[in-house]
């Protein structure tokens, strides 16, 4: 770098190597969006030409109405129905974006009840001092990360992006200025082992108290780091298991299963399921032992009513055979009406006894009630001025219970908002740290690709020289122009040989005329002896010498 010629030469080649950063990139955007001129200039011609087709067609059209009665009123009609059928097709889309709209607010309204009733059941037996240690715990959660983690992982990225932008604001360097830099940090860093070394011999392990809580600090603080991570994993596990639920009660829903069981009403509904198998079991045999019962019964009366039947047919005989036909039927009505006749006194007696003896245990049963209830209804009394003093006292526990939990609930929104907020913020600074750790790496590789250029151009090998961009570009511009030039000799070959070259081939074109004249008289002479045979042509003779049937040249 010292050497006069040097310097501008590393100049140039700066500007050079700025210049192709900046056509590359050019050239990639172009790549990357897809245009190509050719195909623009296709598209163009073919929208030319439909172009054309339609203002014929439309021309056309006009023409053939025009000719028609009532072709204004037909137009007007046109232009109402193409306007009408715009406006169906906007009115059309309008619907299809309000039931979007009311699609994705049902969604939410769902996710909304299924967090309202999630927290419900998280607040069951709870109390309102239970939900404000938990909110607080919350509340320090986040406060912690929003003020101590996130400040330090924003300090650590703010001081990283420190560090690329001044090695991007460095000049390029050569091997000599990286192996100085090598060479600096391994001495800065012997001196920190020495000094530290140093501090440990100095220093008097007993007097050293605030070592040991330094130590517990970092441990505290290090388990602490542990707990937070846990604890955004399993948040965000929570969250992303909700979703699941959610999407897998969707599902249920629309498939007709109803609401989905969950904790205890799944083992109320699975312990109801069993007991109601189990009842199922029992009756279905009792239903085959009754069935079966049912069988020999039937067969039992089918028998019994086959003998009832043969008997009858017998006594039948017999009455007829005595002279006294009905006998049997008359006595056996007989028997009926004197059955009913005494059940019925015999109903009416039990009626009376009984309902003397209920009218006698009532009074029985009335005055050992009263007996009875003295004594209680007298404690009664007190119970009952204190039962009303109770549910006063309850009337107003549950209005203050009630403005509490409102009050905690609006908090809570707070909250949830705050939390929201900083989520948001956290995704955003998440992403900003992934974008500027790919350009750092880019930044790496780019550096790495000059440290390459540099250390193959400085190389005192002439094959890693041939290696570098400038020797590959210098090579291509000179293959370039050695075409050029050859291109250019033969381009003044061509101008050169241009007159001569069109008088050659005049004279062949004479000479194929003048071929075709002799084959044309030797077609018309009809072969007269002696022709042309054999080409008729011989070189030996002089030029032009006619004889009596032959040309000879």
């Amino acid at each position: 770098m010292a050497e006069d010629p040097i310097p501008d030469l590393y100049a140039q080649y700066e500007e050079s190597m700025d210049q192709f950063k900046d056509l590359h990139k050019e050239a990639e955007g172009l790549k990357n969006a897809g245009y190509n001129t050719g195909e623009i200039k296709k598209d163009i011609s073919n929208m030319e030409d439909e172009k054309e087709q339609l203002i014929k067609r439309v021309e056309r059209l006009k023409r053939k109405v025009e000719s028609h009665p009532n072709s204004t009123t037909m137009m007007n009609v046109a232009r109402n129905l193409r306007l009408e059928r715009d406006r169906e097709k906007k009115l059309a889309e309008q619907r299809q974006e309000q039931s979007t709209l009311i699609q994705h607010e049902d969604q939410r309204i769902r996710r909304l009840q299924s967090q309202l009733n999630d927290t419900r059941q998280a607040a069951v037996g709870a109390n309102p001092e239970v939900m404000l240690q938990r909110l607080e715990e919350e509340t320090h959660t986040n406060k912690y990360i929003v003020t101590e983690k996130m400040p330090k992982e924003m300090a650590q990225q703010r001081k990283i992006l420190l560090n690329l932008q001044k090695v991007v604001a460095e000049p390029a360097m050569g091997q000599s200025d990286l192996d100085k830099l090598h060479e600096q940090i391994t001495d800065l860093t012997e001196e920190i082992k020495q000094l530290v070394e140093k501090k440990l011999r100095t220093e008097d392990p007993t007097d050293n108290k605030s070592a040991l809580f330094k130590q517990q600090a970092a441990i505290i603080a290090g388990k602490k780091e542990g707990a937070l991570t846990n604890f955004r994993d399993v948040r965000d596990m929570y969250h992303k298991m909700s979703m699941d639920l959610e999407q897998k009660r969707e599902i249920a829903k629309e498939a007709g299963g109803g609401e989905v069981l969950k904790g205890e009403d799944f083992k109320r509904y699975v312990n109801k399921l069993r007991s109601k198998s189990t009842i199922y079991k029992k009756k279905r045999q009792e239903i085959a032992e009754i069935r079966a019962e049912l069988g020999v019964l039937s067969r039992t009366e089918q028998i019994l009513r086959q003998k009832d039947e043969f008997i009858t047919r017998s006594l039948e005989a017999v009455e007829n055979k005595k002279g006294v036909t009905g006998y049997r039927q008359t006595q056996e009505e007989l028997e009926k009406v004197s059955a009913v006749k005494s059940e019925l006194d015999e109903r009416k007696g039990k009626t009376l006894e009984d309902i003397s003896d209920m009218v006698q245990r009532l009074t029985r049963t009335i005055a050992n009630k009263k007996n009875s209830l003295a004594p209680i209804i007298k404690e009664l009394r007190p119970m009952r001025q204190k039962a009303q003093e109770l549910t006063n006292k309850h009337a107003e526990k549950k209005q203050a219970y009630d403005t509490a939990a409102a009050g905690l609930e609006s908090n809570m929104a707070k909250l949830e908002q705050e939390v929201r907020a900083y989520h948001e913020e956290c995704s955003q600074e998440e992403s900003r740290y992934h974008y500027l750790h790919c350009m750092m790496q880019m930044v790496e590789i780019q550096q790495k690709k000059v440290a390459d250029e540099m250390k193959a151009y400085t190389s005192a090998d002439p094959y890693a020289r041939k290696k570098t961009f400038r020797e590959l570009y210098q090579r291509k511009v000179q293959e370039q122009e050695n075409l050029g030039k050859g291109l250019r000799e033969q381009q003044k070959t061509v101008r050169e040989n241009h007159g001569p070259s069109l008088r050659q081939m005049k004279m062949w074109k004479d000479v194929e005329r003048l071929l075709e004249c002799k084959r044309h008289c030797f077609e018309l002479s009809g072969g007269l002896s002696g022709g042309l045979g054999g080409g008729g042509v011989y070189g030996e003779q002089p030029p032009a010498v006619l004889e009596e049937d032959r040309l000879v040249m």
